[in-house]
């Protein structure tokens, strides 16, 4: 059976809040990329942070490998970390998250 399309598995992280900002980390931008792969029934998640400082990044980074574990057919979890681009709300977030953080370019 095959593992959650890349939508799925992006709506699944959706609840994942960021908690210094109490947004949900889809929203603010930080997942830059999902990749299902059904053959190892792995998915590989490319993300970042608010900043490389983030002193929440360990528990949001556990929260995501936590969630995609819980995927039907998911047996593995490879998370990057990564900087580049750097994130930027005024073009990674929502619409509504940018209004929320007073963002009105």
């Amino acid at each position: 059976m095959p593992i959650p399309s890349k939508e799925d598995i992006i709506e699944s992280l959706k609840p994942i809040i960021d908690p210094e900002l109490g947004i949900s980390i889809v929203d603010l931008g930080l997942i830059y990329d999902v990749e299902p792969d059904d053959e190892k029934k792995a998915v590989r998640v490319k993300m970042t942070l608010t900043s490389p400082a983030c002193p929440v990044g360990p528990q949001i980074m556990g929260a995501i490998h936590s969630q995609c574990l819980q995927l039907e057919d998911v047996d593995d979890v490879d998370l990057q970390l990564v900087w580049t681009p750097p994130w930027d709300p005024r073009t990674m977030a929502t619409e509504d998250v940018r209004m929320m953080l007073g963002i009105w370019e």
